[in-house]
């Protein structure tokens, strides 16, 4: 038998984390997973647009990664569950060093900031960026209200953000679109 994708467990604002425990889908925890997940969804439009192969399979790897940080972000902290979950490592930190590291060698030195634009997979790559941005603001605001998210966490979708605007630049050098620097107007 299949299900049904309502089940109308949510029509009073309450949903359940990983372990049963019932919270309002307006909690700080709720909050951070849909981020990750609104993140995840970009990271994939952004996958769609982006024309070097390698960094398309970087973006496949990344959205698992975002599927374990919303995973781990869906659980209880205060239960012991019986389901294992997959976890995050420093190695994929490591490996968005090491992707930044190689496409920052093809790029020119930044010298300004630049201004989103150019091209819809330059544009959609800092939305990604955007919006991670404010994944990782969520999980600080558990942190800071007591609420328990692993700091690799944190870390983690700290580092992807540079990613994103690494790629956003790399994919403007590969499609041989102009970066917009921003001048300030001062008067």
């Amino acid at each position: 038998m299949a299900f049904k994708i309502y089940t109308k467990t949510g029509d009073k604002g309450k949903t359940s984390l990983i372990g049963g425990t019932k919270v309002s889908k307006g909690s700080l925890r709720i909050e951070a997973y849909g981020n990750v997940d609104e993140l995840n969804s970009f990271v994939g439009f952004v996958l769609d647009q982006t024309p070097d192969e390698q960094c398309r399979q970087d973006l496949k790897e990344i959205q698992d990664r975002l599927f374990t940080i919303g995973s781990e972000l869906a659980c209880d902290p205060d239960k012991n569950i019986k389901m294992k979950t997959p976890d995050l490592h420093e190695s994929d930190i490591e490996f968005l060093e090491q992707r930044m590291d190689e496409m920052e060698k093809e790029l020119s030195p930044l010298k300004n900031f630049i201004l989103p634009g150019g091209h819809p997979a330059v544009s959609a790559t800092h939305i990604a960026r955007c919006v991670c941005r404010r994944a990782e603001r969520s999980c600080v605001s558990m942190q800071d209200n007591d609420e328990f998210v692993d700091p690799i966490v944190i870390k983690y979708i700290n580092r992807l953000s540079d990613y994103l605007f690494m790629l956003s630049r790399y994919s403007a050098h590969i499609l041989k679109v102009a970066e917009t620097p921003w001048i300030a107007r001062i008067e």
